[in-house]
């Protein structure tokens, strides 16, 4: 049996997450190990105590990693320019390439599991994260672009949409490029609806 390695890392913390991120593409959450990960990044099967309590507090990290990422997507998303639609439709591309490039990360994102301590956290990570889509609807709302009406509520019914189209591509229900190629056509009646004008 080899000897453990002592604790030597640039930059621990981000190097566990990275290796945990990998094993959660390449194998799930399941194979997540602290010990497999310490020994793939070469470091004591002791070092990563030191950022994560056990294995729930290293995938409540991961996912508030992912939340951190999705925000920052949309936030530049949301900078694609004027008109109301042509932003929606930046944000949904946005959204939907994360999914389709992260689906595990976003599956672990959702996941009801959390530790107690974490949740208030991860809750606090969903709403900035969608803030960018409630942002759209209330300045929509506020230059006469759309129906007056709680943007959140609204904000609610799109991100609905647009993560029930990365559930679908993750269950393979739906091809990725096909639900890509037709994004702005979904966005489309998405914001004007099925009644007739």
């Amino acid at each position: 049996m080899p000897a453990s390695r002592p604790y030597h890392h640039g930059d621990l913390r981000a190097a566990l997450l990275q290796s945990a991120e990998r094993t959660l593409r390449e194998k799930g959450a399941g194979a997540l190990s602290l010990r497999e990960l310490a020994r793939d990044i070469g470091v004591s099967h002791a070092a990563p105590g030191r950022h994560f309590k056990d294995k729930q507090a290293l995938l409540d990290a991961l996912a508030m990693e992912g939340y951190e990422r999705l925000d920052r997507a949309l936030t530049e998303a949301y900078g694609a320019g004027p008109g109301f639609e042509k932003r929606m439709a930046a944000l949904a591309h946005a959204y939907l390439g994360f999914a389709v490039e992260h689906p595990e990360l976003l599956e672990l994102m959702f996941a009801r599991k959390h530790r107690p301590d974490s949740s208030a956290q991860l809750g606090a990570a969903v709403d900035r994260t969608f803030g960018s889509l409630t942002r759209l609807f209330a300045d929509a709302q506020e230059s006469g672009e759309i129906i007056d009406g709680d943007p959140e509520r609204i904000a609610l019914a799109a991100a609905a949409h647009l993560h029930g189209l990365a559930a679908l591509i993750a269950s393979s229900a739906l091809d990725a490029d096909e639900a890509v190629a037709g994004l702005d056509a979904h966005v489309h009646l998405l914001l004007h609806g099925l009644k007739p004008r």
